[in-house]
Parts: structure tokens; sequence; C-alpha cells
């Protein structure tokens, strides 16, 4: 027993690890493949394994139980988390250094859980708002660079880009928790990953042009070895093991690793790309993932505080 937890924790950091990497390996395919198309590629792979997975999981079969409402549920949840989130991945990292793009990304869980509490009217007690103004103040300093000069109205557009991410990942979560109840986690993926892939092509083939994937033969042998990585890696392994830890672990104790994310991404793009690290940057990850941390400490209070409640009926 001792064994299997001591896996399936080692498999969570080699998630938060595989997903803070896919930043520095987004950044070379970035750097030598047209975006659309590259992104596509991405998810078409990983297509493949979380069908095959699917099948070896006699789920296939489950998918004609989909109502009408969960397959427009995954539509609109592939249009915002694969479609719209990869778009703006690409393109983001075409102009951002890997390492502050992970960092600023720690504001998904932030502003995820205010737009909660608006629309679903969750509490947020005072650890969840302490981690969001922590995790606000830190991404603002890895974009800005530690300069008050850098206001929203001059950021980048590769930084606007970023905020982008954010959006999308935002609205994936809360379509998810709309429309796609009781659907488990990995129909959700498989689903929203097939439609994504698809959508992220006709884009590509429209709006970049056969020429774009003919221009693919020319990528060097580095930039397809870094789309392997996010779409066997990043996308089908990492989603493997964080199902495999709710599963073992729980939801709540299996999303506390994600807090790792960020780490991984700054020390990848430093060690792998040669990117600099300034003292801001480091200021700003330290600010970030203690807002992370707390706000995750936050909803696990909550939860713990929401059963008790229901026990006690």
């Amino acid at each position: 027993m001792k064994n299997t937890l001591m896996a399936t924790h080692l498999r969570l950091v080699g998630m938060a690890a595989l997903w803070g990497a896919s930043w520095s390996w987004g950044k070379v395919v970035a750097q030598s493949m047209a975006p659309l198309a590259a992104a596509s590629l991405r998810f078409l792979f990983a297509s493949v394994v979380l069908l095959l997975w699917m099948h070896r999981a006699s789920a296939l079969r489950d998918l004609r139980k989909l109502s009408g409402r969960q397959w427009f549920g995954l539509t609109a949840a592939a249009m915002a988390g694969v479609f719209g989130y990869s778009s703006f991945f690409m393109l983001s990292l075409q102009l951002v250094p890997a390492g502050k793009a992970a960092i600023v990304v720690t504001l998904n869980p932030g502003a995820t859980l205010l737009l909660a509490a608006i629309l679903f009217r969750e509490h947020l007690n005072p650890a969840i708002l302490a981690g969001m103004v922590l995790s606000a103040i830190g991404a603002y300093i890895a974009i800005s660079g530690g300069s008050s000069a850098a206001l929203p109205g001059t950021l980048g557009i590769g930084e606007l880009l970023l905020l982008g991410c954010v959006a999308c990942w935002v609205a994936y979560t809360l379509i998810g928790r709309l429309v796609l109840k009781g659907m488990d986690a990995l129909t959700t993926t498989t689903v929203t990953t097939v439609i994504g892939a698809l959508m992220l092509l006709l884009a590509s083939l429209g709006f970049e042009g056969p020429a774009a994937w003919q221009a693919l033969g020319n990528a060097p042998l580095k930039a397809w070895g870094s789309l392997a990585a996010l779409a066997f890696g990043a996308t089908a392994i990492a989603y493997a093991w964080y199902f495999e830890g709710v599963k073992v672990l729980g939801a709540g104790a299996a999303s506390g690793y994600i807090t790792l994310v960020p780490v991984f991404g700054v020390l990848f793009s430093s060690l792998w790309l040669g990117e600099a690290t300034s003292p801001s940057l480091f200021l700003g990850a330290a600010l970030a993932i203690s807002g992370m941390t707390l706000m995750h400490l936050g909803r696990r209070r909550a939860e713990r505080r929401s059963h008790g409640s229901r026990a006690c009926r």
C-alpha cells in the first residue's frame, strides 16, 4: 500500500514536471513551426493515444449515451480549453519567454474561483482571497519585470496573449461545471481533445494555408521532438498520471501538485533554453506559487467544512 501511494505521489510530481516543461517545448515549437499547424498536430497525436486509452478501458461505447446537451458542452469546452487556449499558448510563446509565461498562468485558479463565486455564489474564505491577491501580484511582477511603469495599457502583445490563455482556461473550467456534470474525466478529456484538434486543423488550413503544412518538413528535429513531447508527455501521459492521482488520493490532494507547475516551468526554461532568470521573475514566482498554495489550502478547508456540515445533518 505504501509503495502504491509513493508511486502515485511520484507520478503527480512527474505530471507537474511535464506540464511545466510544456512551456519550454512550446517555445521551441513556436520558433520553428506555424502555431496553429503545430497545435493541431499536438492534439491530433494526443487524440490517437487517448482514443486507444478509451478503447482499452471499454469506454468508447459510452459515447453513444451522451445527450445533445453534453455534446454541446463538450464542443464549447473544446473551443475554449483546446482551440482557444492552445492558439494563445503557441502565439504568445513566439513573443514571450517560456519562464514568464509559466508564471502568468498562475492566475488561472484565482480567476476561476472569483468567477465561480460570482456565478455560483461559492464562498471565498480569507485564505482563498489572500491567495488570489498574492497570485495576482506575483503574475504582475513577472509580467512587468518589476517595473511600476508597465501598466496594463502598456503591456506587449505577448503578455496580452498570455492573458487570453487565462481567460480560455477559466471558461473551460466553468463550462465543465455548468454542462459536463456526471461525465468522467477520461471521456471529457478525450472528446474535447479530438474536437479541439479538428478545430485547430480547420483554422490552420483557413488562416495559415497549405504552405504552413508544407513548411513543417523543414522544421528541425528538435522542434519535432518538442512537439512529440507536448503531445505524448504533457498531454497524454500527464493527464493519465493526474487521473490516477485523483482516483487514489482524491481531487483536492492531486490538484495540490499543480502548484509545482510554474516551479518546473521556470527551471526548465532556464536549463533548456538558457533564459535569464531575473530577481523580479523569482520574486513574482515565489508570490504566485505562495498564492496558489494558499488558495489550495483554502479550498481544502472549505471542502472539509462542507462535508462536516453535511455529516451533521
